[in-house]
């Protein structure tokens, strides 16, 4: 991406031949088209140009730098050959956020690949629209089991590992009612998750038809169609009608367009919660009234990114027979790498599933 809201370009850059210690060069077999390269796209993240996009990868261990012998974050010992993924972002690990807060994701270092790196600084290759990448010494790696195709874990991309974070932060408990604000990526991997902390009921607020079909299929009991009802009020009122005129316990809003979130507090009973999962990218801003948060009692959490211990919960959940097919199924078109640009629209027009480039 070399402009905003302009082509991306194909460009070259040297795969390096000499390795520092620690580094790893992979060959990259896979890597998703997430709903945040639209954001990034559209210019609403401050990213460098020219700049590599791809957060969402699998590869071939090609080359390790350095004699010692290195590992994956579970303690597996790496080798060339292995199929890997790993944590798009990297945190110091000593700053405020790291040390004393807890809050690594807001780390004052951090940097994430697909999204930080300038591509004509050495090394370049730090994206996922790529032939290779290298990664830097403190990546946190995986190496994958068999058991977890690769289309399982880029169908889960980063929407997993986020949803998987911030439900953490504000969780689904037992016999809770849901409603799901979306029904991308970032939708269904909340809806997955509420369905298996035990959601009693789960309602998908979205489209298109196709990507509520899909959210059926993972969990979802109760479809509102934005087809079907075009208005925010009717959307409230059938979201009422199908909680017994209270609302839901808690909301997981996951679209990405902050008029989203206005519905939202509209959704929740009175002393629900609120998870504001979607709004990843400066999109701009919206006005409401706060007395409608002190009349419900509401709780609103707020989630940025993920973890690698999110990662290693996502692989581990995608071990699941039922869990890894369904993930894999969300991809639904795969380009070349030079049809990257075809690839973005298909996402930004919600065309698909999950679109995925096959360097």
């Amino acid at each position: 991406m070399t402009e905003f809201q302009r082509p991306l370009s194909l460009e070259s850059y040297p795969v390096p031949g000499e390795l520092a210690p620690g580094e790893v060069l992979v060959r990259i077999q896979m890597a998703g088209i997430c709903g945040t390269d639209i954001h990034l796209w559209l210019g609403q993240l401050p990213v460098p140009l020219p700049l590599i996009m791809g957060h969402e990868t699998v590869g071939a261990i090609e080359a390790i730098g350095g004699a010692n012998a290195i590992y994956d974050w579970r303690g597996n010992q790496l080798r060339t050959g292995d199929r890997i993924g790993w944590a798009s972002g990297i945190s110091c690990g000593q700053c405020y956020y790291c040390r004393p807060k807890r809050q690594p994701t807001r780390c004052l270092s951090r940097k994430a690949y697909g999204i930080s790196y300038r591509a004509t600084e050495a090394p370049h290759l730090r994206g996922g629209y790529s032939d290779w990448i290298l990664l830097r010494p403190e990546t946190a790696m995986f190496r994958l089991p068999e058991t977890v195709p690769t289309e399982s874990l880029i169908g889960g991309g980063c929407a997993l590992t986020t949803a998987l974070h911030g439900l953490e932060r504000c969780p689904v408990q037992l016999g809770d009612t849901v409603v799901v604000q979306g029904a991308g990526p970032v939708g269904l991997a909340a809806v997955a998750m509420a369905n298996a902390s035990g959601a009693a009921q789960i309602i998908v607020v979205g489209g298109p038809a196709h990507r509520l079909q899909m959210a059926g299929t993972f969990g979802a009991t109760d479809l509102v169609s934005l087809d079907d009802y075009p208005t925010a009020g009717a959307r409230r009122q059938r979201v009422l009608d199908l909680t017994g005129g209270f609302g839901a316990d808690i909301v997981i809003e996951c679209v990405g367009m902050p008029e989203a979130v206005n519905e939202s507090l509209h959704f929740c009973r009175d002393g629900a919660r609120l998870l504001v999962l979607g709004q990843y990218a400066n999109a701009g801003n919206i006005e409401f009234n706060p007395h409608t948060i002190t009349r419900k009692q509401l709780e609103i959490h707020g989630s940025w990114g993920f973890e690698p211990r999110h990662v290693d919960q996502a692989i581990r959940l995608l071990e699941n027979p039922v869990w890894r097919d369904r993930f894999a199924r969300q991809i639904t078109h795969r380009y070349r790498l030079e049809e990257a640009n075809q690839a973005l629209e298909t996402v930004r027009t919600w065309q698909s599933g999950k679109a995925v480039l096959l360097p």
